[in-house]
């Protein structure tokens, strides 16, 4: 079925029809985070059968960000005492006998693996749940940072794995993954998407990166992604998150040139969607694939950083 034109006529109706506002209180900050119940995280926890464990976080010595999108470096990683100092006796003055390494990083809270806060998407001049943008000031965000996540991100993990579905190792950049494509590949993985859960779609675009060894365009070009549409999808769903190895989750190109991601435009600020970019799916999908399950407990806190628009973080699926 052709899909409906993406402008932003279609972007504010989505944004009206899909609106969270008030579902959860005048004051909620948490948005989709609340359909996760302590059943759901009790049942979550049950999927562990075998105590494998798959980290879903990207190494942070890759450098994806290649200068395509504002300002966001590669992090930056500074010995600031190593073993070499030890052996060479420049640590022993003025406390002798205390011999170690330290280190500090540097980098923008969403320049590898991540969660998008509430506060990063305004809708106008709006955040999720009708609290003004201007709450977000130089010292951080007032309402809606990503503190608000971090006793929240547990729960049932289901991966979705459209390029093995596909039948390729990765999807075709500007490729849009529809409503069909994701009921689809689940009915053929023969699991279901159900409420509170957080959907981790995998496109195969980071390991062509990865096998290349080639970043380029990955931050912020062409890419492979949910389409549009999609956004009815997760609210039809009642889905905790939307996850993907993607740098933005949607296709890029947009699929409109009137609005620059279309559907970050809905999901965070209207729909209160958690949403995590840049996850390392490739040892979980070749496990999924191997064993046919493809639901599993998932845990991805960020740091607690008050008034975070974005969190790094190193999400965990365990089997």
């Amino acid at each position: 079925m052709p899909r409906k034109p993406v402008n932003r006529a279609a972007i504010e109706e989505a944004a009206r029809t899909l609106s969270n506002w008030g579902r959860w209180g005048a004051e909620d900050q948490l948005g989709t985070l609340n359909t996760i119940t302590p059943q759901d995280v009790i049942d979550a926890g049950k999927l562990i059968r075998r105590g494998k464990v798959f980290s879903l976080g990207l190494s942070l010595k890759e450098p994806i960000q290649s200068g395509l999108f504002g300002g966001r470096w590669n992090p930056i990683h500074t010995m600031l005492a190593t073993g070499t100092d030890a052996a060479n006796g420049n640590q022993d003055e003025p406390f002798p006998y205390l011999r170690y390494a330290d280190d500090a990083i540097n980098m923008p809270c969403q320049a590898s693996t991540q969660w998008d806060a509430l506060c990063h998407i305004f809708l106008g001049d709006k955040m999720y749940n009708g609290f003004d943008a201007r709450l977000v000031d130089a010292k951080g965000a007032k309402k809606l940072g990503i503190e608000n996540y971090r006793d929240k991100m547990v729960g049932r993990g289901v991966l979705l794995d459209i390029a093995r579905w596909k039948g390729v190792d990765s999807l075709d950049d500007g490729y849009p993954i529809s409503n069909e494509d994701l009921d689809g590949c689940a009915k053929a993985q023969g699991v279901e998407v159900r409420r509170g859960d957080f959907v981790l779609v995998r496109t195969g675009h980071q390991e062509r990166c990865l096998g290349k060894g080639d970043w380029a365009g990955y931050a912020g070009g062409d890419a492979p992604g949910v389409a549009f549409e999609t956004c009815y999808w997760a609210r039809e769903k009642d889905i905790a998150g939307l996850c993907t190895d993607t740098w933005g989750c949607e296709v890029r190109p947009n699929e409109t040139n009137e609005a620059n991601q279309p559907w970050h435009w809905v999901v965070i600020p209207a729909m209160g969607l958690a949403m995590g970019e840049i996850f390392y799916l490739k040892e979980l999908a070749f496990d999924c694939a191997s064993d046919g399950v493809y639901e599993f407990f998932f845990c991805a806190p960020p740091l607690h950083l008050p008034g975070g628009a974005g969190s790094p973080a190193n999400p965990q699926a365990i089997k």
